[in-house]
């Protein structure tokens, strides 16, 4: 089969070997997949895949059911499906525990569905698992006009939470108040520490969502309401800073780090799982929608990468076969 195969952050679409099922897998024959950060992280050696993944990028697709393995009664050969890979996504076909595998929801396309899993499954896992997301609490997402920060955004609008973002420009900003945030902060423009007192009524956030780690660590502290949660998915902006553990003592703050990837089988079904009960039926009733920049043919991976790496677009960049 072909893949894509990087050396060096250079991608190539090459002949590589095809996966084998077994016990409790499934075989999909891609129709797409999606570009993420991890996927720029891991084509330049800075993110290796966890023990036992594939080398091949590409951390969701979704096709159609090729092969199950034994003991498989969550899909069935033919079922159109998207699917959260530990890695293998940019290949024509790939093989995946049947935990991590849903049904595409009414509405939603075969290849629109590869903007599903990574981002939707982060941000319920997030929000709503790690931070224990109550009715009416105040949520910041950093990066909203993510993929992670656009799912989020509908989320939190369905579960009534009020949300604001950071974002990069006054565009991104109203694009992302469509989507459901009340109000937004231009990081090319101002700190967004100086409006949280204006957002919250002087109360801050209830949650926070930061993909930047060191660079926002003082400021996402001090933008904490008493009991906040700050939820770490990312470190672009680094990894080491000094932190005042007095404000985590006086707050009662929680910082709680957290990746997907290299979570257990069952940990990622059970998220999968509450992705099918709770918002895919919305994805059926059109309340909520995979946000997509733009969809490039999956040889052209690099382009791709280019388009996330430049920080313009808007919700996913997908890979289509």
């Amino acid at each position: 089969m072909k893949a894509i195969k990087h050396d060096g952050g250079k991608l190539q679409w090459a002949d590589v070997p095809e996966p084998e099922v077994g016990v409790g897998d499934v075989k999909i024959e891609v129709a797409a997949s999606a570009v993420n950060r991890a996927d720029l992280m891991q084509a330049q050696g800075a993110y290796p895949p966890p023990a036992g993944a594939s080398e091949i990028l590409g951390l969701e697709c979704s096709g159609v059911v090729l092969e199950i393995g034994e003991g498989v009664q969550r899909v069935a050969p033919g079922d159109k499906v998207c699917a959260l890979l530990s890695g293998g996504g940019y290949a024509e076909r790939v093989v995946v525990p049947a935990g991590q595998v849903l049904k595409i929801p009414n509405g939603v396309s075969v290849v629109e569905a590869a903007a599903l899993p990574e981002v939707f499954a982060t941000a319920y896992l997030n929000l709503y698992q790690e931070a224990k997301l109550a009715k009416g609490e105040r949520v910041l997402l950093h990066a909203g006009a993510s993929g992670v920060g656009t799912a989020a955004i509908q989320m939190c609008r369905e579960s009534h939470n009020p949300c604001f973002v950071t974002v990069g420009s006054q565009a991104k900003i109203e694009r992302c108040v469509t989507l459901g945030a009340v109000d937004g902060s231009d990081r090319h423009v101002e700190t967004f520490q100086a409006r949280v007192s204006d957002w919250t009524g002087g109360d801050g956030f209830d949650v926070i969502l930061d993909p930047v780690g060191a660079r926002y660590l003082q400021d996402n502290l001090a933008s904490l309401s008493i009991d906040g949660r700050l939820v770490l998915i990312g470190l672009m902006g680094g990894a080491a800073t000094e932190i005042n553990l007095g404000i985590l003592l006086m707050k009662r703050l929680r910082v709680i780090g957290s990746t997907l990837r290299a979570r257990s089988i069952a940990a990622k079904a059970r998220v999968m799982d509450g992705l099918q009960r709770d918002v895919w039926p919305k994805f059926a009733d059109g309340t909520i929608q995979p946000i997509i920049e733009e969809i490039v043919p999956m040889p052209d991976a690099g382009r791709a990468h280019e388009l996330v790496a430049g920080n313009e677009t808007f919700g996913k960049v997908l890979l289509e076969l």
